[in-house]
């Protein structure tokens, strides 16, 4: 998702993803961290109900654009953190 810092078109990207309890915390390479409680928000009740082990066990989409979870056939774009993050 291109972002305008500086004037100048950025590309953000997922560049990693850790879990603390309730939170998932997601790093950009713009050294953002994005985090947010994931059983707080409706449609990640997927990822809720995940074990650890298979909260563990995602990878980066092509480009960082999304994060994926092979074993839950579930992901998020990394455009809808950001939108979200701008609600706030």
């Amino acid at each position: 998702m291109p972002t305008l810092t500086n004037s100048k078109a950025q590309t953000v990207f997922a560049t990693g993803v850790r879990f603390d309890k309730n939170m998932l915390y997601v790093s950009l390479n713009d050294r953002r961290e994005i985090c947010l409680p994931f059983d707080k928000i409706d449609w990640l009740d997927w990822l809720v109900k995940a074990t650890p082990e298979q909260r563990a066990n995602w990878s980066l989409e092509s480009g960082g654009f999304a994060i994926y979870w092979d074993d839950l056939d579930d992901g998020i774009e990394i455009c809808h953190l950001l939108s979200m993050q701008s609600l706030s």
